[in-house]
């Protein structure tokens, strides 16, 4: 998801993948030790995030806290297990199924994507005969992102577009079709351009290489249920949040003034692959550590997961659906970050998958994951 636009689809700067803030290197903080985590978490509200949630699991310790509210009107706080949308956050467990197919021998990173969506990749320069599945999960594609398309803008990126179409059921080949009315950004293989289109097509991958008509079913059996994520579901048309769960604002313009809605209820089905999964802070931890703990790929596919190429910030790499950040005090973190209306989420682990974080704000207009990130692994 792009945080440069706002959308039903995207509401915060993923696309500009979280730049860690600038400062004095400093050691990280001892075990245990969250008080800058918290103090960053109660600034994100004084700059006006209506609530954050905020948990750790370092070792086999855990931490959790919150700051603001869940409900504006009621003024409820914020609760450590609540649900919500985690946005492109999905793509890190898009890609973890192609690579376990992969490990299978079902498929293979360097096919090319006509081998399993035979003529779908085509129009104004697209061609999927020249675009590799690895191509796909790192963004090199060159495929036009279609929420950059004018149409799609107009549809759903108003204020009036979005309430008139936030329960709209779109089919993966219409989302593509307004990807594939423009040009692609370059070459493929040439350069790096974040693109919601390629984990639309990755799905459909997955899609094609298990028989299966729903990729989610896939993250269910292969992700979901092995490691017991009770909070984690890819919702097909569902346009609620399970329990527990606050409310999601957004302003519905870029500004953070104006009035603030509610915009909790959304069909995110829009985003398919890209974008289209509900996490909980305890689940989005769990999943990391196990990922980079090697639990859920063979040491080969993690190392091409974990290859990563230089993306649209000079502080973070890109892999395969995952972000190689380097913060401040020199400590790096793995993970990826993700926004839609009225919600922005980042899940970073260290490469042994020994201390997550994952944090959420229920708005999306002000407030730095960055900076709560930063006080977490390095105490600033």
């Amino acid at each position: 998801m792009d945080r440069r636009t706002r959308t039903i689809l995207t509401a915060a700067a993923v696309v500009a993948l979280s730049a860690a803030l600038a400062g004095p290197a400093v050691a990280a903080p001892p075990a245990g030790d969250h008080d800058a985590t918290r103090q960053a978490i109660r600034a994100a509200v004084a700059d006006g995030v209506p609530g954050v949630i905020a948990g750790v699991q370092q070792g086999h310790g855990t931490w959790a806290a919150t700051a603001g509210v869940g409900n504006l009107h009621k003024g409820t706080p914020r609760s450590t297990r609540d649900h919500y949308r985690v946005a492109s956050i999905t793509k890190t467990f898009v890609a973890t199924v192609v690579l376990q197919l992969e490990a299978e021998g079902r498929l293979s990173l360097d096919d090319t994507v006509e081998k399993w969506l035979p003529g779908v990749v085509r129009g104004h320069g697209h061609d999927g005969r020249e675009i590799t599945l690895r191509q796909l999960l790192n963004h090199t594609s060159g495929i036009f992102d279609y929420l950059g398309d004018a149409g799609f803008q107009r549809t759903y990126m108003t204020a009036d577009g979005f309430m008139k179409h936030r329960f709209d059921e779109a089919e993966p080949e219409e989302l593509l079709a307004y990807a594939l009315a423009n040009e692609p950004y370059f070459t493929p293989g040439t350069s790096f351009e974040y693109s919601n289109t390629n984990y639309l097509l990755a799905a459909r991958v997955i899609e094609k290489a298990t028989g299966n008509d729903d990729y989610g079913d896939e993250i269910d059996r292969r992700i979901i249920a092995p490691l017991h994520l009770t909070s984690t579901s890819v919702p097909t048309t569902r346009v609620t949040l399970p329990r527990p769960s606050g409310r999601a604002y957004s302003k519905l313009a870029r500004t953070d003034t104006g009035p603030t809605y509610d915009v909790t209820e959304l069909n995110a089905r829009l985003a398919y692959g890209s974008g289209q999964m509900v996490s909980s802070s305890a689940d989005l931890n769990r999943f990391y550590s196990a990922l980079l703990g090697g639990r859920l790929l063979p040491p080969e596919q993690l190392k091409e997961m974990k290859t990563t190429v230089p993306s649209s910030r000079d502080t973070s790499r890109y892999g395969l659906g995952l972000v190689d950040r380097e913060l401040s005090c020199g400590v790096h973190v793995w993970g990826h970050d993700g926004g839609i209306f009225g919600s922005n989420s980042d899940a970073v682990t260290t490469e042994d998958g020994r201390h997550s974080l994952a944090v959420n704000f229920n708005g999306d207009w002000s407030g730095s994951t960055d900076a709560i990130i930063e006080a977490e692994f390095c105490g600033t």
